[in-house]
């Protein structure tokens, strides 16, 4: 059976891939290429993220800032294409087995590091096996846990050896976190910043700036148009916008909603909008008083007006959500789970299941969360009233707002880029164990289903198992989601890139510098 169709990779039936199935995957489309990409001129950028404690070892990469710099400066086994696809890229080709728990995949020829040495099978191996084990704090870790043995065969393939079949594996490769770095000992050196990526890091400042170059000896001439690139990490939204304005960045993410549709009249600046998987979030401790009662979880749940926050938060770039992280674009979105809607009558009911009358919590809020987020936490603030919730917004500092409040305090603002496979992204922040589990949430029932989903190959059968991890996270997890937020940008008209962008994370799926060019 042909693999690719049409010059896309089928998602339903990538169990093997080639590298030429890639190449006619990212040709450009429509008449959006009109002019031919040139290489030359410095870009400069401003990230609405980062933090001071940033580091460059991948297992910590957790904002904007630092998947910038995983997809600039590292090479990754696979790369999701701006059509939703899946291409090889360091790894050149991949092929499982009937039951998807054994996976074969060849390294290109001709990939070195930065300083020269050739990529090897091993400096691959040593990479995924960072992520792994019971001493890693990667937050790659429980991505990866499935992974029961890494082996070598020959000098080009590597062999995955998985404790169940999983069909959606060599998506999980294309995570930012797992890049790949030179081996040293048992280990591998992420402290030098030497990649096989498109771009060679010159300098590093954690939370503040970085500076890169094109790397002359990539593999691929079809990327790193320009010469050089400039990010730089400012959280404040209106420093950002000022820097788009006045040109001194050329592209700025996370632009002010509020304010998008006057920039759209400078007639040096384009406004991108790309509908993706990016939701915002308020995460609860459900270890703690009042959010170990799901009765209370589910009364914020319907205390919230979806909506309102849709229409005067995102201006309508956006979605109501579902209290799950599943986009309605994806694979085994659940068509048929009863959408929530703001109901104060329904939110005091649970909280008389509770045995409460009214609650009092404070919720944690920083536009470092996402832009409006203050606003939001407002808004919810008068929403939840009328059932008898009392929610006092605190504002936090942007600067710490990641190490110091996420994760630290009881109920918080958060925004989740997202995933490009359901299993990911439950696997990331609602198995039991994961790093990133902001709710500290845990279900046995979810996580079995993610462990049977994971290496079931029947297509409905599998779909019935994410439906029912959808239902599961919606009414018993501790993490309110009322919209999904469309990725808004912008760019200097000085700067072209193709129409269709990637979805699967901001501005272009973080690999903007790579693909655009001045015009």
């Amino acid at each position: 059976m042909s693999l690719i169709k049409g010059g896309m990779l089928d998602r339903r039936g990538f169990l093997k891939t080639t590298a030429a199935g890639a190449i006619a995957a990212s040709l450009p489309m429509g008449g959006a290429l009109a002019q031919t990409p040139k290489r030359g001129g410095h870009v400069r950028v401003a990230i609405g993220h980062g933090a001071t404690t940033d580091t460059l070892n991948p297992g910590t990469y957790e904002n904007s800032f630092t998947t910038c710099l995983s997809y600039s400066l590292h090479g990754h086994l696979t790369e999701v294409l701006q059509d939703g696809s899946l291409s090889p890229e360091v790894a050149e080709s991949w092929e499982a087995s009937a039951d998807a728990a054994e996976w074969r995949f060849k390294l290109r020829k001709g990939v070195t590091f930065h300083s020269g040495k050739p990529v090897t099978v091993q400096d691959v191996i040593n990479s995924i096996n960072f992520h792994r084990g019971e001493d890693s704090t990667s937050a790659a870790g429980p991505i990866v846990a499935a992974i029961k043995d890494i082996a070598a065969e020959g000098d080009d393939t590597i062999v995955f050896t998985l404790d169940g079949g999983n069909a959606d594996f060599p998506f999980i490769l294309s995570d930012y976190h797992i890049v790949i770095c030179p081996a040293d000992g048992d280990s591998i050196d992420w402290r030098s910043g030497d990649g096989c990526g498109s771009y060679v890091l010159k300098d590093f400042n954690p939370g503040v700036s970085m500076a890169l170059e094109r790397n002359p000896n990539h593999w691929r001439d079809s990327v790193a148009w320009f010469d050089s690139a400039e990010v730089l990490a400012i959280v404040d939204q209106n420093a950002r916008t000022t820097a788009l304005v006045s040109g001194d960045v050329d592209v700025a993410d996370r632009l002010d909603l509020k304010t998008v549709s006057l920039l759209a009249r400078n007639p040096n600046i384009q406004i991108n909008s790309v509908a993706g998987m990016q939701h915002y979030t308020f995460a609860m401790d459900t270890r703690e008083a009042p959010f170990n009662d799901n009765n209370v979880r589910q009364a914020l749940k319907y205390g919230v007006n979806r909506q309102e926050l849709v229409d005067k938060i995102l201006f309508g770039y956006g979605s109501v959500g579902n209290d799950h992280p599943i986009g309605r674009g994806q694979r085994f979105f659940n068509t048929e789970l009863e959408q929530k809607t703001y109901d104060p009558d329904k939110a005091k009911w649970h909280l008389k299941e509770a045995g409460l009358d009214s609650i009092d919590v404070s919720l944690s809020a920083a536009d470092a969360a996402f832009v409006g987020a203050v606003d939001a936490a407002v808004l919810y603030q008068s929403s939840a009233a009328a059932a008898g919730i009392n929610l006092k917004p605190v504002r936090e500092p942007n600067d710490g707002y990641w190490s110091d409040v996420w994760m630290k305090k009881d109920f918080a603002a958060v925004y989740w880029s997202g995933r490009v496979v359901e299993d990911q992204m439950f696997a990331t922040a609602y198995q039991c164990d994961a790093s990133w589990n902001d709710s500290f949430w845990c279900s046995d029932t979810f996580d079995d289903l993610l462990v049977k989903a994971r290496s079931e190959l029947d297509e409905d059968k599998r779909r019935q198992m994410y439906w029912e991890m959808q239902d599961i996270v919606s009414n018993q997890g501790g993490v309110v989601i009322p919209m999904f937020a469309n990725w808004v940008f912008g760019n200097s008209t000085k700067v072209a890139h193709t129409e269709q962008m990637s979805s699967n994370w901001d501005v272009d799926g973080m690999r903007f510098i790579e693909r655009w060019w001045f015009a």
